[in-house]
């Protein structure tokens, strides 16, 4: 995902610290993908997406953020989510993206099903540092 190849339209930062935030970075993310157009399907995808990540950031490193941004290249709207935390990092990334895998006794669907349900994803963990993931949907034509 090449940042310098699109325009930013919008950047909403939502502080994630307690679980009522979860529920505000949704809402805040159903009115930037509603916004642009997305359909209630894609919508909904956007929605799980941003429940997954800002989950994540709550149980494996206490507080971080989203970042909900629309961007417009080629003719075409898309909404990147951009969750950032300083936590104890990914050790192994393939192992966390593997289906059914959790350090934490859940599903261990949480970064792969992001992944499928938008059309762009990057992860980057360091140990003791913490993540970045980025996932972007695109706008159909």
């Amino acid at each position: 995902m090449n940042e310098d190849t699109y325009i930013q339209i919008q950047t909403i930062v939502c502080p994630i610290s307690h679980e009522a935030d979860v529920y505000v970075a949704i809402g805040r993310g159903r009115e930037l993908s509603f916004s642009i157009g997305f359909n209630e399907i894609d919508r909904a995808r956007i929605e799980i997406a941003i429940s997954e990540l800002t989950r994540n950031i709550l149980v494996h490193a206490n507080h971080g953020e989203i970042q909900l941004t629309t961007i417009f290249k080629d003719e075409h709207y898309g909404l990147v989510l951009e969750a950032r935390d300083h936590g104890p990092g990914i050790p192994d990334i393939s192992l966390a993206m593997r289906d059914g895998y959790s350090t934490t006794h859940t599903l261990g669907a949480g970064l792969p099903s992001v992944q499928r349900l938008m059309d762009e994803f990057f992860i980057e963990s360091t140990v003791g540092v913490g993540t970045i993931v980025r996932a972007l949907k695109w706008l159909p034509a």
